[in-house]
């Protein structure tokens, strides 16, 4: 139910991001939603791609500090407030959202967001119904 997302630690310097881009392009793998959450020295870099634990081997092998972590994805219908419906579902559960990012893909809403506690969400995800997305899945749609 869960999927792996690389979170790769970039310091706030020129030069940094376009780095670890391009070992990802070398190396043929697809990005699938990228977001950046930057403090005064460094950022992260989270990201879900087409094979992430080859990019992930990858990138430690060329020297990045990347970690690859497992989140929840679910689907939503693009309509206004399905994101806070499914949120709604989670705090009712106890749990709480550490992150989240949001996208479109192929017109429906994909919500990334890691839980705590995981357990907790898995169930509150399978007991209302809402559409999870498998890592399998998530590649089939690149």
């Amino acid at each position: 139910m869960t999927i792996h997302q690389l979170s790769i630690f970039v310091e706030n310097q020129h030069g940094t991001l376009l780095r670890v881009l391009d070992i990802l392009k070398e190396a043929g793998i697809q990005l699938v939603a990228s977001t950046i959450a930057d403090t005064q020295e460094y950022g992260i870099f989270r990201v879900l791609c087409s094979e992430p634990t080859r990019a992930y081997i990858i990138l430690k092998e060329a020297g990045i500090n990347v970690a690859l972590t497992d989140v929840l994805a679910i689907e939503l219908d693009n309509q206004p407030g399905r994101a806070a419906d499914a949120i709604r579902v989670l705090s009712d559960a106890g749990v709480s959202i550490k992150y989240m990012y949001t996208f479109l893909l192929r017109g429906k809403g994909v919500m990334i967001f890691r839980a705590d506690p995981c357990e907790k969400a898995k169930e509150a995800i399978i007991l209302h119904k809402l559409n999870f997305i498998a890592e399998a899945d998530l590649s089939k749609l690149v």
